[in-house]
């Protein structure tokens, strides 16, 4: 039955999406009780029922696939020494001004011998085991994964689920035998991505290889999912990184061939952070009225409204109650029975993202029928109540795909193919992505890249990874041959 948080305002959204992207998206949290930002450590965020257990269906799709694609779990320590740490050069360099330490301990302030690093990420923790675990040929591939948290002291404002300095995330670390099995899985780690964050999930996105200042630390390439948020920014989403044997060699991490000699392995690692592909999900497919989810991730299903008259609520509410009997064994549902009015309890479902509303009155009692309502496009069905297996089937078994097709935003309309920096810098403003020229996405093209963050006011993504239509013949910003095709948009 209905279990409302009294904290949580009867009024639903009030600030347009469209007009104020970044009030509609605070608002949303709040009255939809996602997310409570008062927690006294500044960017950790406590994370409400509502949002936990959709983030955990996230996870158990995202867990399922990974084990299909023959990937084992683990679970490692938080904590990894210095010493570790410090075995990759680019990688420390890259990661020590965000990493938390933990350099004392207990009420004395006893100091450690060694400081242990919060994991930022897991390589460092990973790798010195994976020494011990790889023996033979016969061991690779060696495919694992972990699901937990990792922690960031991150610089820039921090935006709930967006950005944060603590975020939940999946983490696989791979090791092969050639570099073009290590090359292999990254391009299925891209496929896994397009299947749970389109099909799955109904964000569109796009994949682009990542420019060498911007890739991550310790990699040769980082291949990252890019999604067009509703504010004309985009999100990095999951990223897949081909390391090589820069991790390998000094963490040791090597086997005896099938001719008896010793090769470093090659590796790769693939980090969906699904604390923020939540949030880019309620952001991309929220709407004025508030949240909008997949069938599969909602916490609730179906939310049942008894309309009440008159000398008629028993009736109303004892058919109500042999619904929701129907109904619970197979779905995720609510039986709404509160003393608000229909209205009241309209606004405040459609608000938590209810797929699919079920209204049943007097007359609907009297016609043997149901009235079904659903949340992304507000379509009512008028359903006997002989037909309700079948309709319900249908319409569930369908839902995602819809919303999926319904939601869908070409990237190739938010694209703008731009030759000159002032014509880039109003697309840029105007919200749209831009294609341009560029002389090298190497360190080469790194001047070029600040030229574009200060005059253009973007960001170079990197190059796209499949087929490219777009050639030019010049750099955007130094007039260059280009080298490559890139594409630049505001990011969060």
């Amino acid at each position: 039955m209905a279990k409302k948080d009294n904290n949580i305002p009867e009024t639903g959204i009030t600030i347009s999406k469209d007009e104020d992207f970044s009030g509609w998206y605070s608002e949303l949290l709040y009255k939809a009780d996602l997310a409570d930002i008062r927690y006294n450590v500044k960017g950790f965020l406590v994370y409400r029922p509502w949002a936990t257990i959709t983030i955990k269906r996230m996870y158990r799709k995202y867990e399922e696939l990974l084990e299909k694609n023959d990937h084992l779990p683990l679970i490692m320590p938080t904590v990894i020494p210095e010493s570790n740490f410090k075995r990759e050069a680019k990688h420390v360099e890259g990661f020590a001004p965000e990493v938390f330490w933990i350099s004392e301990v207990g009420s004395e302030g006893e100091k450690l011998t060694e400081r242990l690093a919060l994991r930022p990420t897991s390589e460092t923790a990973l790798y010195p085991m994976y020494s011990y675990w790889i023996r033979s040929h016969n061991d690779l591939p060696f495919k694992r994964y972990q699901s937990c948290q990792v922690f960031r002291y991150e610089g820039k404002m921090t935006r709930p689920f967006f950005r944060a300095r603590e975020f939940h995330w999946i983490e696989a670390h791979n090791v092969f035998a050639t570099m073009k099995e290590a090359e292999e899985q990254v391009k299925e780690d891209m496929q896994m991505t397009y299947q749970m964050l389109q099909d799955e999930f109904c964000i569109p996105i796009i994949f682009f290889e990542r420019p060498q200042w911007d890739k991550f630390s310790g990699a040769e390439k980082t291949f990252a999912a890019d999604a067009l948020m509703g504010s004309g920014k985009v999100l990095q989403l999951p990223s897949t990184h081909l390391l090589g044997q820069n991790f390998s060699k000094p963490f040791n991490v090597s086997f005896i061939n099938e001719e008896g000699e010793k090769e470093y392995g090659y590796q790769t690692c693939y980090g969906p952070a699904i604390s923020r592909i939540y949030g880019a999900m309620i952001a991309y497919l929220g709407d004025d009225k508030g949240l909008v989810l997949p069938f599969d991730l909602a916490p609730k299903q179906f939310v049942i409204i008894p309309i009440l008259f008159k000398n008629k609520e028993e009736i109303v509410l004892k058919k109500a109650n042999e619904l929701f009997k129907k109904l619970k064994d197979k779905y995720d549902v609510e039986l709404d029975d509160s003393e608000d009015s229909p209205g009241q309890k309209y606004y405040f479902w459609e608000m938590k993202g209810v797929p699919f509303r079920i209204e049943i009155g007097p007359r609907d009692i009297k016609k043997n029928q149901v009235i079904i309502v659903r949340r992304y496009d507000g379509k009512k069905y008028f359903v006997k109540e002989n037909e309700l297996d079948k309709i319900l089937e249908e319409l569930t078994s369908t839902y995602t795909k819809k919303l999926w097709k319904k939601a869908y935003v070409d990237f190739e309309s938010e694209i703008e193919v731009c030759y000159e920096i002032d014509s880039a810098k109003e697309a840029i403003e105007k919200g749209k992505i831009v294609c341009c020229g560029f002389c090298s996405i190497d360190m080469e093209g790194y001047h070029c890249a600040e030229v574009v963050e200060k005059d253009i006011g973007g960001f170079i993504r990197g190059k796209r990874v499949g087929e490219e239509k777009h050639e030019f013949a010049n750099c955007l910003v130094c007039g260059k041959p280009a080298d490559c095709t890139v594409y630049i948009a505001k990011s969060y």
